[in-house]
């Protein structure tokens, strides 16, 4: 056992699981808050059934209740945060939210993941196994941060 609590934040399928972690899924809690009909799950159904995405301030309610019950144990985000406005809620800045996700390169038909701190691919920007471009090059991370409202352009 760990003397510090490790916390993490991912935007990836949850891998909580192999690693004895809880996998918070902001989409597990909005179902189940819908289905006991809280007042939070009231508020995102309202959305839902426009087919609107649910407010940040909803979403951020709702993990950060979760959050708070579970002050003392190890977790992995799942789904949360996706917007600055989230982020900022855990008090993670801009600069490093944008590289994290920068890090992370992918390869969408064969689901493989590249981190290029610790795990990059043998040839950069090129998947290891069918040789295709990789996805999420920093640049395209930032400009869908800023048009997911993460941020101005001067980040």
């Amino acid at each position: 056992v760990a003397s510090k609590l490790l916390r993490a934040v991912i935007l990836a399928p949850p891998i909580a699981q192999n690693f004895g972690f809880q996998d918070l899924s902001s989409g597990h809690f909005l179902r189940e808050n819908i289905k006991a009909n809280t007042e939070v799950g009231e508020m995102a159904k309202q959305y839902i059934e426009k087919s609107l995405l649910v407010p940040d301030h909803v979403i951020t309610r709702l993990m950060m209740s979760e959050l708070e019950n579970r002050r003392g144990q190890h977790w992995l985000l799942d789904g949360f945060p996706r917007t600055l406005r989230q982020a900022e809620a855990l008090k993670i800045p801009f600069e490093t939210l944008k590289h994290r996700l920068s890090c992370c390169w992918i390869h969408p038909p064969g689901g493989r993941v590249y981190n290029m701190d610790f795990n990059p691919p043998h040839i950069h920007g090129i998947d290891d196994v069918a040789g295709e471009p990789l996805d999420d090059k920093p640049e395209a991370v930032a400009a869908r941060l800023r048009q997911q409202g993460c941020g101005k352009a001067s980040h």
